[in-house]
């Protein structure tokens, strides 16, 4: 196989504002028009292929929710319906951190399992861990037993939010791949806002905290078992088939089967046009060789990490779990009455966090990646700076402070929130995307428990003002980074992103 240096060079991200879709005067991929018409697909069959998986998302969303109205009651004489409710600050946190914790084991997981497993066998082992972990919480006598089925639970989070973006992408036609996939993080947000609600209805409910935590039992269930019916995605099939791991014609005869139950009858006999013109791309892209470690750290690889690992990474460190911890206390400064319940602060920002998911959802595929991005961090740039300059110059002005958390949550859910995690599934060669895809996921998850882990201590030795100044010009770093080196991949097949973009 062609090493990377050897491939033709395409394109390079060091252009400024290059879409992904203008190259120079190069050898063009093996991608022909007929091959974007062959994508015939049925929007009804669409569906289960994404609605399983995204449950992975809808799960994980909940664990977020649910967590903060258990903690309160698990903490509660009257209602924790336990003796060891007397919990320190520090058990507090492994209760709620602990998911956060299993979620960096289960992308440790997946760096090793995933191209072995495959994406379908994946997410039916996230949806089990899910359920045992939600199980065991749910049951727990005592708290060590509690944070072990948090870890669990923890693990099925890591396995899902690495599984189900890869599975997601792989199975859907290229024109709506964008929504399907951003469609992912509002079910992240759905997940949230459920977590909420049920929470708010337990949480003075006696023992309400297992109730809680057993509540999502049944969504696990019909995740696992909604992935096990689903068929397996056609390019991995296709790239174990010219990676000599397997009968080449048995696996691509599974190919064909397989995308014929996804794109639904409509695509008729261009199932075996498409696996076939799939192959050839996958032959001239040099995928028929087992990915090693090293490559990961090389050539285009290196090229797709740097976008994927780099997006997931500001998405964490501008700041977002943070401004959402002083959303209860500026709602209170303004005078709202609902600032004196948190969880229903917490509703309120799900409901907007919502309506914004689903605005990013209806124009990605339309306006594209990068506009969405640009224009969404540039906003949490002018909220950040807002927020600082409330909390050290305009604290008699908390409208200020409305405004921009307001701000800064829609500018969120209009960027990093869904783009982050559609780029990420995108932009990795199929052969490393698997391995590539779980040092993505780890650099969110590792990011995040350090945002957690950092900011009061930050806080208490900056102030609120400082800190958020500082994430400011951190986001402004964030919109030089997707200006030069992220590219755009609206419209075109995971193939043609590879020959193109990388």
């Amino acid at each position: 196989m062609a090493s990377d240096h050897q491939q033709p060079a395409l394109s390079s991200f060091g252009k400024v504002g290059q879409s992904s879709g203008e190259i120079d005067d190069v050898e063009e991929p093996l991608v022909s028009v007929e091959f974007k018409n062959s994508e015939n697909y049925s929007a009804t069959a669409a569906i289960l292929p994404f609605l399983f998986p995204a449950l992975g998302g809808l799960l994980y969303g909940y664990d977020i929710g649910a967590t903060s109205c258990a903690t309160i009651c698990l903490q509660s004489a009257s209602s924790s319906g336990i003796s060891w409710y007397r919990l320190s600050s520090v058990e507090v946190g492994l209760v709620t951190s602990g998911s956060l914790y299993g979620a960096l084991i289960g992308s440790i997981l997946a760096f090793n399992v995933a191209d072995f497993l495959g994406r379908r066998r994946e997410l039916i082992l996230s949806s089990l861990m899910y359920l045992v972990g939600a199980i065991i919480t749910a049951l727990a006598p005592n708290f060590a037993v509690l944070v072990i089925g948090r870890t669990i639970s923890g693990i099925g989070i890591g396995l899902a939010m690495h599984a189900a973006p890869m599975y997601i992408a792989e199975t859907s036609p290229s024109k709506i791949r964008g929504q399907l996939i951003s469609l992912k993080e509002f079910f992240i947000v759905l997940g949230m806002v459920v977590g909420y609600s049920i929470g708010s209805l337990l949480v003075e409910v006696v023992a309400g905290w297992r109730y809680i935590y057993a509540a999502n039992t049944p969504i696990a269930l019909v995740m696992g078992v909604g992935m096990w019916w689903l068929p397996s995605s056609p390019r991995w099939l296709l790239l174990c088939a010219i990676q000599g791991k397997g009968n080449m014609q048995e696996l691509k005869e599974s190919a064909i089967s397989c995308l014929y139950r996804l794109r639904g009858a409509v695509i008729g006999d261009k199932a075996s046009e498409e696996v076939d013109e799939i192959l050839d791309e996958l032959s001239f892209l040099g995928e028929s060789e087992t990915a090693t470690i090293g490559e990961i750290f090389q050539g285009k690889c290196l090229k797709a990490l740097i976008i994927g690992a780099g997006l997931v990474l500001f998405q964490q460190i501008t700041g977002q779990p943070s401004v959402l911890y002083y959303a209860p206390s500026i709602f209170q400064s303004a005078g709202f009455s609902a600032a004196s319940d948190a969880t229903r602060v917490s509703i309120l920002l799900g409901l907007l966090k919502l309506f914004m998911t689903g605005a990013a959802v209806l124009a990605v595929d339309r306006l594209g990646r990068r506009p969405l991005l640009l224009g969404g961090v540039s906003g949490i740039v002018v909220s950040l700076f807002l927020l600082g300059s409330y909390y050290l110059f305009l604290g008699n002005v908390p409208a200020v402070a409305v405004v921009a958390l307001l701000s800064y949550v829609g500018s969120y859910q209009l960027s990093f929130g869904p783009i982050g995690w559609l780029m990420i599934s995108e932009v990795f060669p199929l052969r490393l995307r698997g391995r590539g895809l779980s040092i993505a996921v780890l650099v969110n998850f590792g990011a995040n428990a350090l945002v957690a882990f950092a900011f009061s201590p930050l806080k208490e030795l900056l102030g609120a003002g400082i800190l958020f100044l500082i994430f400011g010009v951190i986001a402004i770093l964030s919109l030089v980074f997707i200006f030069f080196i992220v590219p755009e991949t609206k419209g075109l097949t995971l193939e043609e992103i590879e020959a193109k973009c990388l």
